[in-house]
């Protein structure tokens, strides 16, 4: 005798979809961060060599500046590699039990179109 019945989707993936939109947010979030963080040192690369200084020079106040924001920038990419990991991790796992999904208690397989639904 073969079952032809539609395996039950494990536990595991009904948590995937929320760790796939969570891990997406996360990483825009990420992205936008370290896109400002990027600017933030530019301004301040610039602001610093209108005086004729660099921020290269081998000073405390340049090596000040260069290490302004190094703590949120490794912050921001270390957070991105794991929302991108969860995110495509999730993105795997849904694709792979993409035909187990549970079917509603209260969903009986009828199709209803607008004629249906107003009584015309």
């Amino acid at each position: 005798m073969e079952d032809n019945a539609v395996p039950q989707p494990s536990h595991i993936t009904r948590y995937a979809r929320p760790a796939l939109i969570a891990g997406a947010v996360i990483a825009v979030v990420c992205i936008a961060l370290l896109i400002i963080i990027f600017a933030l040192d530019s301004f301040n690369a610039a602001a610093y060599s209108v005086t004729g200084k660099s921020v290269n020079d081998a000073t405390d106040e340049a090596r000040d500046i260069r290490e302004l924001y190094s703590g949120a920038r490794v912050g921001g990419i270390i957070a991105l590699v794991v929302s991108a990991v969860v995110a495509v991790a999730s993105g795997v796992l849904l694709y792979l039990n993409r035909g187990t999904d549970r079917v509603d208690g209260d969903d009986d397989g009828e199709d209803y179109d607008l004629e249906d639904l107003t009584g015309r």
